[in-house]
């Protein structure tokens, strides 16, 4: 296995394949680098190398009792960046790692950084609070918490359901599918997990998203039961100064079917442009 040692102590596993132009994946709660397979192989095979680390806390990465925070996690990437001297490289991260990749500008530039994607992500803020009137109430998220404490493996199983639009008519979402979340899930340790649910929920990337400087694909469909759409990449678009927006009718959070292969190739059309 292909790992890294942080400055903290903390081992994270990272994917490495292909070569060329760097194309760095940031994966969301609570999956593992494993979520963006299709994607690293897609980009791996058009000429890039595909790069993805399995967050501290989550999948082979180690479960370290300190730093399941999100300037920890932006640290983490950076220090990954710099182990493999990657440059001019496209940052891309789906749900908690669009807070990642966001939290890494903020925190360390773009000298590294050619351009960004930020699919279905959590910026600029989820949390309802008077100046954000359509974000998330925090009893979604302390029901998230409950549910991760209590019996975090049905719990799961349950957010499986809305992640991936399951419980849309006419979905074709497998069990196959949901049970690949449900795994990834299980990898997950319960203090990372429970950990990471306030820091994707209630820190505010404003800051951040205006120091992203190179060209952004804001990816988002408007049927995300998760990440709604309304405060997030609607908002983030008129945050980054070269932003596109794309906005995929029925899309859910997690990507399936139609809405994965229409991301996929405009996610290689970005990437190669």
């Amino acid at each position: 296995m292909s790992t890294f040692t942080t400055a903290d102590g903390t081992e994270i596993f990272y994917k490495d394949w292909g070569t060329g132009r760097p194309v760095v994946f940031s994966h969301g709660w609570p999956l593992s680098a494993d979520a963006w397979d299709g994607q690293l192989r897609l980009v791996a095979e058009a000429g890039f190398r595909a790069v993805a680390h399995d967050r501290r806390g989550h999948g082979r990465s180690g479960q370290s009792w300190q730093g399941n925070h999100m300037d920890q996690y932006a640290d983490d990437l950076a220090e990954l960046l710099e182990k493999l001297d990657l440059r001019d490289a496209v940052l891309v991260g789906h749900s908690t790692g669009g807070g990642e990749v966001a939290r890494y500008v903020g925190r360390h530039g773009t000298g590294r950084v050619a351009k960004a994607v930020l699919l279905g992500a959590v910026p600029p803020l989820m949390l309802k609070t008077d100046a954000n009137p359509e974000g998330t109430p925090v009893e979604a998220f302390d029901d998230i918490r409950a549910g991760v404490e209590s019996d975090r493996s049905q719990f799961y199983r349950t957010l499986s359901e809305p992640f991936y639009g399951a419980n849309r008519p006419g979905n074709k979402v497998s069990q196959g599918k949901r049970d690949e979340f449900w795994l990834q899930g299980m990898q997950a340790g319960l203090k990372a997990a429970y950990d990471c649910v306030e820091q994707f929920s209630e820190t505010d990337f404003t800051e951040d998203l205006k120091r992203i400087d190179v060209p952004t694909l804001i990816a988002h469909g408007d049927d995300d039961q998760i990440v709604p759409i309304a405060a997030s990449a609607l908002k983030t678009a008129e945050l980054v100064k070269d932003a596109k927006l794309k906005v995929y009718p029925g899309g859910s959070h997690g990507l399936v079917g139609d809405f994965e292969q229409a991301f996929d190739a405009d996610l290689l059309e970005f990437v190669k442009s």
